[in-house]
């Protein structure tokens, strides 16, 4: 992208939203998968009573556990949202990232243009799998579908990783003030 451009208000909204809903489905995710597991919930309460048939263990952690699902699911509808405007505001605007693939590319835009790349499949890999769970589409397939969506547990700190090397990257380079603009506006 040509960091020489303004960002619009639009613009810089839908890469905020996306950057707050992306840690809340990471944090849902992760404490859904470790934490708060369904499993380890059922172990503390099994560690203090016996008096309560497992069945109903089972019900009480899915029950403690609603809230954070609920907040994973209404984050994911903001995300696939602000994903495919930004899909379509970059189509309509002409917005366009530097091209991995071209033999001739500088090795910095190279990265970039992986990076963005990287981006917009994991978003999107997520966001399909995650709409193929919540509708119960390929129900044949939906073991391989939920491993592939908690793929998403590594692909965000990667993705942040290579988000933040580039910012410092372009900062010291001829795209110093980046940030701010992407914050602030021009």
């Amino acid at each position: 992208m040509d960091t020489q451009q303004k960002f619009s208000l639009f613009h810089r909204l839908l890469h905020w939203i996306m950057a707050i809903a992306m840690p809340i489905l990471f944090i849902t995710g992760f404490l859904r998968m470790y934490w708060m597991n369904k499993n380890n919930i059922v172990a503390v309460i099994e560690s203090k009573t016996s008096a309560i048939p497992k069945e109903q263990m089972t019900d009480i952690a899915k029950t403690i556990r609603e809230p954070m699902w609920q907040w994973h699911e209404l984050f994911a509808h903001i995300m696939i949202f602000a994903f495919l405007a930004r899909i379509i505001y970059m189509l309509v605007k002409g917005i366009r990232f530097p091209n991995p693939f071209k033999s001739n590319q500088p090795l910095k835009e190279r990265l970039q243009g992986f990076t963005y790349v990287y981006f917009y499949l994991f978003v999107f890999i997520s966001a399909f799998t995650g709409v193929c769970i919540e509708k119960e589409l390929f129900s044949t397939y939906q073991e391989q579908i939920e491993a592939v969506h908690k793929w998403g547990i590594y692909w965000f700190p990667i993705f942040i990783l290579l988000h933040l090397v580039g910012i410092i990257i372009a900062e010291f380079s001829n795209k110093k003030g980046i940030t701010s603009k992407m914050i602030g506006g021009d």
